[in-house]
């Protein structure tokens, strides 16, 4: 069988849209001489969460022996593809060894297992899960998380081995699954990078030491004098966050992977104070910032490039350079070929799906394009994981490598 396999469809009932994507997975896993599928990835819309015990059952009936992790969502996707705010599935089969990887959850918890890097599904209820996220980073060699919250208008239940409401669950590597994840930015800085000076929990006093209502704005272009054309502007503006002496931007006009993008919940004009929905620090680099298309293409192109150039290496330039090694006496012999991508997952922000790219699958258009067209699935999230981070308006990208 291929090492990955996937399948998708959408159906007002999901006992269709399993059996449509069930065929498509058993046909590219086509016999199994090169080994027996043992984890499972299942993501299905929101409009399948009632009947999610019920789905699950049948996808272990189906494969029996698969370990399975996975999460509802608003919306869920697959290669070139996405089924947003409508019912519809996604399922990636593996054939990994047993050994390399482990399926945990608060009923299941990871024990002895030497974890390098896991994959994370969220309940957003959830207490304290930004420090739940960065604990469970701790407990990794590398410290690289990657996965989403699931979303939904209602229930937004996990898989792991189990159907699951509440807390935190997903699957762990050892070191010997090689992967790739990136995140790519959906934001675009509309001002200048700023430290905070003055604040209290999530309520930012000062800026500069200016007040922080005064410099948003300054950085919106609107005079304090005439407030009603304020109100429409700050409703479409967030605050981009970084911790102290750290770089918020990667390059001119564009965040770096470390900043946090997040929303502005409040002003107090009697004060000069914002407030954004997460809490801050002194010394804390900010930045105000929109949501920007052509910024989130190029960005999502970007991240799609460095993926295949780590596991994908240009053979071409491989080969061109060994003639000159030679002195270019003779035909270059064959360049032993780099790692493969096998197959990948992508989540993506709520916020960015449906017809925010410009067209309905045009994100996942953009993936399949800059990626190549390799099993892929994932789902639209109410917040993405990566790193010990919970970002918003993100993209994470994680590729896994042939043998």
């Amino acid at each position: 069988m291929k090492p990955f396999a996937h399948g998708h469809a959408t159906h007002a009932d999901w006992r269709v849209a399993l059996a449509r994507a069930a065929q498509q997975v058993d046909s590219a896993r086509g016999n199994e001489r090169n080994g027996v599928p043992t984890l499972g990835w299942l993501y299905f819309s929101d409009h399948y969460a009632g009947e999610a015990e019920a789905l699950y059952a049948e996808v272990r009936r189906r494969w029996p022996g698969v370990a399975w992790v996975g999460a509802g969502g608003i919306g869920v996707s697959a290669s070139g593809v996405e089924h947003f705010d409508e019912p519809g599935l996604a399922l990636m089969l593996a054939a990994l060894p047993r050994s390399e990887f482990r399926v945990f959850s608060g009923a299941q918890p990871l024990g002895g297992f030497a974890a390098h890097t896991a994959q994370v599904h969220a309940d957003p209820a959830t207490p304290d899960l930004a420090e739940l996220i960065d604990e469970l980073s701790a407990r990794t060699a590398s410290g690289y998380l990657f996965g989403g919250l699931a979303s939904g208008r209602g229930r937004a239940p996990q898989i792991a081995d189990g159907v699951h409401d509440g807390g935190v669950s997903g699957v762990a590597f050892s070191e010997r699954i090689t992967l790739v994840s990136r995140v790519t930015q959906g934001c675009q800085p509309v001002g200048p990078v700023r430290t905070i000076t003055g604040a209290e929990r999530n309520v930012i006093a000062t800026l500069d030491d200016r007040p922080a209502l005064a410099c948003l704005l300054d950085d919106l272009g609107i005079d304090v004098a005439t407030p009603a054309r304020a109100l429409p502007a700050v409703r479409q503006t967030l605050a981009g966050l970084s911790a102290a002496h750290t770089d918020l931007l990667a390059r001119a006009g564009q965040f770096g992977t470390d900043t946090l993008v997040r929303h502005l919940i409040g002003i107090d004009p009697q004060r000069g104070a914002i407030a954004i929905g997460d809490a801050v620090r002194r010394g804390m680099r900010l930045a105000f910032c929109q949501r920007d298309i052509e910024a989130a293409r190029r960005d999502l192109v970007r991240i799609c490039a460095e993926v295949r150039e780590e596991l994908e290496p240009d053979e071409l330039a491989l080969r061109a350079a060994q003639p000159a090694a030679r002195g270019g006496s003779a035909e270059p012999s064959p360049a032993a070929p780099g790692p493969r991508i096998a197959g990948a997952i992508y989540v993506s922000c709520s916020g960015r799906g449906g017809p925010h790219f410009g067209a309905p699958s045009a994100e996942l258009a953009i993936v399949r394009r800059a990626l190549g067209d390799v099993p892929l699935v994932g789902f639209f999230a109410a917040g993405e994981i990566a790193r010990n981070h919970l970002y918003g308006y993100t993209g994470v990208l994680t590729a896994f490598a042939a043998d």
